[in-house]
């Protein structure tokens, strides 16, 4: 490659290095920092979010790339320039003030909403919302043109993808999913589980349920947070989980969720390491890997009975009595308010919720003063009951808190994706129940590394899934696979 192309690379790892201490930064946000130094946590934040920027618009950075587009030869340059090239007129966009004041707007808004979801307050929050929402609405404006705002905002998450791609997606899944949740709720659900499961017990099994998925703890930790995520990339990628001590599923099935997620990053080839293609290529495919490895992997009948036999040990008699009632148990459809804690089938309602929401705050259509309101009215037109306090409804997400709009959509299509992966996995591997019926995913994680993770951002993200599955993404494999599994489950 040309001297220039050597130069913008150096640059950019430069700039992703700094991104990384960003990244850092929030962690410490969710997980360590005193809640009493947030106004501090936010301007550190904008400092480093005006550093950021700069170094993204740097005018070098057009002359670089036009100099070495012109010469690039192979795959992997060109996919970093075509990943450079799309932050750099996007960036380029957006003024340097608004940027910085979004980081710091942002970062003070998530302490406001912490306590407010503490609370059950939802007019604390209002204000700091409205503040957000009408700083990336200004954003998306500056990257839109004369295009759509949300669009532009989904660009973020999911390059490539468009609001009416996801909207025929979604809904051709509403339909068949409020079908077999209607059927479902007629017949006779599984037993729940009760009792108390000791919390120091529930994270000694959830640090073997990690590395038994293959997350590499010299890379990696686990901490607790009040909303599970991962953090990271390359060579430390962290992630977060929750207890209860009433819900030990909680805590496991988020560590498998969240150990998708840094897999994914750990298993990126190294040679890409601080650069565009050192990362996710998308939140959808991002999504992908997570809900692979907490349903179609950690939730299957398969790899419950292991985990039952493991329960066992850990907590004594807890009054399931064996594995296929487990199995049952673990997947038992329930009423409940909270996103993250919803079983696969109900799950995607949740999500689209939340997408057209969001969609009518982007839009203007609806106000942050409405919202508690509309989001009550249509949770209890998409689940038949009312939500009981703020902190089980309209509070219950970080992501508005954090700017992160257009990143919901992203959940249903991650489900969407690992469908689709799930039944390429399946043909590749006809031995996978009896390997994860013995604790051992170890088959399953690496066809996932060598189809999906190692190539980073290499290709585009449907491509990613195109070329792994065979065929292009279609949301049929995920509703054949739900069908399936609730139809047995329920006996229908």
């Amino acid at each position: 490659m040309t001297a220039e192309y050597d130069a913008l690379m150096d640059f950019v790892r430069e700039t992703e290095a700094l991104a990384a201490i960003s990244g850092r930064l929030e962690w410490d946000q969710e997980t360590m920092m005193p809640r009493g130094a947030a106004p501090q946590r936010g301007a550190e934040m904008a400092a480093l979010e005006g550093v950021l920027h700069a170094r993204r618009t740097d005018p070098r950075m057009g002359d670089w790339l036009s100099a070495s587009e012109e010469s690039a030869t192979d795959d992997v340059a060109r996919a970093q320039l075509r990943h450079i090239r799309r932050s750099f007129e996007r960036t380029s966009k957006v003024p340097a003030r608004l940027a910085a004041e979004i980081a710091r707007v942002t970062s003070e808004t998530q302490g406001i909403w912490a306590d407010a979801r503490a609370g059950d307050d939802f007019e604390t929050f209002a204000p700091a919302l409205e503040k957000v929402i009408a700083l990336k609405r200004e954003e998306g404006a500056a990257l839109a043109g004369d295009g759509d705002l949300y669009d532009a905002m989904l660009q973020d998450y999911e390059p490539g993808t468009t609001a009416a791609d996801l909207e025929a997606m979604f809904g051709a899944l509403r339909p068949e999913l409020t079908d077999l949740r209607a059927a479902v709720r007629e017949a006779r659900a599984p037993a729940r589980l009760t009792g108390i499961f000791d919390e120091t017990a529930q994270m000694r099994l959830t640090r073997k349920l990690a590395k038994a998925f293959g997350y590499d703890m010299t890379h990696g930790r686990v901490d607790k947070a009040v909303h599970p995520f991962s953090s990271g990339s390359g060579l430390d990628v962290r992630i977060t989980t929750r207890t209860s001590e009433t819900d030990p599923f909680n805590c496991f099935y988020s560590t498998i969720h969240e150990v998708g997620h840094a897999c994914y990053e750990q298993n990126i080839s190294r040679g890409y390491l601080l650069t565009p293609l050192g990362q996710g290529v998308s939140m959808g495919v991002h999504e992908s890997q997570s809900r692979i490895y907490e349903n179609q992997l950690g939730r299957s009948r398969a790899f419950t009975g292991w985990l039952y036999g493991e329960m066992r040990d850990a907590f004594g008699d807890f009054g399931i009595p064996d594995e296929e009632s487990f199995y049952g148990t673990v997947n038992r459809v329930s009423d409940g308010y909270i996103r993250t804690e919803a079983d696969e089938l109900q799950y995607n309602l949740h999500v689209l919720m939340r997408f057209d929401l969001e969609r009518a705050l982007v839009s203007g259509d609806l106000s942050v003063a409405d919202l508690e309101a509309a989001w009550n009215d249509r949770f209890e037109a998409d689940f038949g009951y009312r939500v009981d306090r703020p902190a089980n409804g309209v509070l219950q997400d970080v992501h508005w808190a954090v700017g992160l709009l257009g990143y919901f959509p992203t959940y249903s299509l991650g489900n969407v994706y690992a469908g689709c992966l799930h039944e390429a996995l399946r043909a590749a591997l006809p031995d996978l129940d009896s390997q994860l019926a013995r604790g051992e995913t170890s088959g399953a994680t690496a066809w996932l590394a060598d189809n999906v993770q190692t190539h980073g951002g290499l290709f585009e993200p449907r491509d990613v899934i195109a070329r792994a599955r065979g065929a292009e993404p279609s949301e049929a494999p995920l509703l054949a696979y739900l069908k399936e599994k609730f139809t047995g489950i329920y006996g229908l």
